[in-house]
């Protein structure tokens, strides 16, 4: 970050250098608006920067909450690819040890795991209450590892499929925070009305709110 703010200032420098000898006041203006628009830009991602880290606490917390055994034996499944060997296909058994395991590696922050244990999840076993579960946590790990384009296609997953779950408005944020970093402003402005306006009790309405005042 200081390198890539240094590199600014140089080529800031040069272009008001620039400005000043060839006397041109519409080359001082457009130097002063893009000095403004990438201070705005910095200050919006450093504040997407310390939502990552909140959403990182978030995932330690909610494996905390939902009270998953941290009973690491069943880690024998694997082989040395990854590859789960289990013979039963959506038995209660084999689906409650993948979604365990996958919970594990979150909890752990092995998110390349997690991701391949809860995408065989999704594939492989029906489950009202961890489906819906399972695609998020797929969104967020994409997300945290800067794959954008698949962290979009796994929220927008769990939006079509289960819309009233209740991890559709952090869903829908993520989306608005998505096309922030693809610095789609104005589409991402409009997401977080969106959030603001249909789930104004929810948590992910009020940091919405913040993000948008902080691009005003």
């Amino acid at each position: 970050m200081k390198k890539n703010f240094l590199i600014f200032s140089i080529l800031l420098i040069s272009l008001n250098s620039f400005a000043q000898e060839d006397g041109s006041i519409e080359v001082d203006l457009l130097f002063l608006k893009i000095q403004e628009l990438e201070i705005e830009i910095a200050d919006l991602r450093n504040i997407l920067e310390s939502q990552d880290f909140l959403i990182r606490k978030l995932i330690q917390e909610s494996v905390k909450e939902d009270d998953i055994a941290t009973n690491k034996t069943n880690e024998d499944n694997f082989d040395s690819n990854n590859t789960i060997k289990f013979s039963g296909v959506d038995d209660t058994k084999s689906k409650e040890e993948v979604y365990q395991l996958a919970i594990n590696a979150l909890g752990d922050q092995d998110f390349v795991k997690a991701s391949s244990l809860f995408e065989y999840f999704v594939k492989s076993f029906k489950d009202e209450e961890k489906l819906p579960l399972s695609y998020f946590w797929l969104g967020e790990i994409a997300y945290i590892q800067n794959d954008y384009k698949s962290s979009n296609a796994y929220f927008l997953d769990l939006i079509t499929l289960y819309p009233e779950h209740y991890r559709i408005p952090l869903a829908h944020k993520k989306l608005g925070d998505i096309l922030l970093k693809n610095n789609e402003l104005d589409k991402a402005v409009e997401k977080y009305n969106f959030v603001i306006r249909e789930y104004p009790n929810d948590t992910a309405s009020s940091l919405a709110l913040q993000l948008l005042k902080n691009m005003e």
